[in-house]
């Protein structure tokens, strides 16, 4: 059975987040993703052995994110999410101990709640969303076309729908 070490970290002052609780969440939503064999088939972690898979959350604002998008991306603008695809992106993958780090996501929480006052939907339900948005991009998914980026969101639908959110 596969062990999940999800840390997470909010240094955004304006949301008392319940961590344990999106780190539950996050466990949940790999655990499905995991269980669809096209998925895990297509995943970075298919042809790994290993007994644990850990990745990282930062939340923060999106001054921080914009920061980090002109830093490490060369992109001048605020984002809702970044994801550092450690393992994914590596051409050189390696296990250590049976551990496979996928990387760390990092989401602005200040943009979770704007999206979600657009989207009309809670800012609990957005933040799920692009959680399950991230960990797809830690495993390897990608949309760069338009077939993609549909697969992906009818994926994060899918899990999130699965674990009743």
């Amino acid at each position: 059975m596969t062990k999940f070490n999800i840390f997470s970290e909010n240094i955004y002052g304006n949301w008392e987040l319940d961590e344990k609780k999106y780190i539950d969440t996050a466990k949940k939503i790999l655990k499905y993703y995991l269980s669809l064999e096209n998925v895990y088939k297509a995943s970075c972690l298919n042809e790994f052995d290993y007994n644990t898979v850990s990745f990282d959350f930062l939340y923060c604002d999106s001054v921080k994110t914009h920061e980090i998008n002109k830093e490490y991306r060369n992109k001048d603008y605020p984002a809702d999410i970044i994801t550092f695809a450690i393992f994914a992106d590596s051409g050189d993958k390696f296990v250590f101990d049976g551990e496979i780090n996928l990387g760390e996501v990092i989401i602005a929480l200040d943009k979770v709640i704007e999206e979600a006052d657009k989207k009309g939907v809670t800012k609990e339900y957005e933040l799920a969303f692009l959680i399950s948005h991230g960990i797809l991009h830690l495993l390897g998914f990608d949309h760069q076309t338009e077939e993609d980026y549909n697969f992906v969101i009818d994926l994060q639908n899918k899990a999130l729908e699965s674990i009743g959110i």
